[in-house]
């Protein structure tokens, strides 16, 4: 297949270009994902384990080894459902939302430049389209699954 060898070797140069932000702010890529689904989530930024995974690529082992590493970080909160005991929802911390505001702002920067020096605004602009297409597909199967 023509597309997957290139489709992995971008999202490697992608990743590539976020590390030094990721060092930076001692994230590893899991931790990330984790904080920024957190963050792009509504107000107050809280989803319980399942959605995390639905938005995620984890498995149910490593989120909860990433929501540990983070929660003893101060970054999130594990909190109390009133109506079913055995859920326990996360939430984005203020430590954790300053800090993951701050790393994404680099890492955009750094993809956007990455992106800009190589492709092109229309064949950003098809890419992006064509992306979106490809990610609301998988969407579509997680549903129903």
């Amino acid at each position: 297949m023509p597309l997957f060898l290139p489709l992995q070797w971008a999202q490697a140069r992608s990743l590539a270009g976020m590390r030094p932000s990721l060092e930076k702010y001692a994230l590893s890529e899991a931790e990330f994902d984790l904080l920024a689904t957190l963050r792009n989530a509504e107000v107050p930024h809280t989803l319980t384990p399942s959605q995390l995974l639905a938005r995620m690529v984890l498995t149910s082992g490593g989120l909860s080894k990433v929501m540990a590493q983070l929660e003893t970080r101060g970054l999130i909160r594990r909190l109390q459902s009133a109506q079913d005991l055995r859920i326990k929802p996360v939430q984005l911390s203020a430590a954790g939302r300053a800090l993951i505001e701050t790393a994404m702002v680099e890492t955009v920067a750094a993809t956007r430049a990455w992106l800009r020096a190589t492709l092109r605004p229309e064949a950003l602009g098809q890419l992006t389209t064509l992306l979106a297409k490809l990610a609301e597909s998988g969407a579509d199967e997680k549903k129903s699954a």
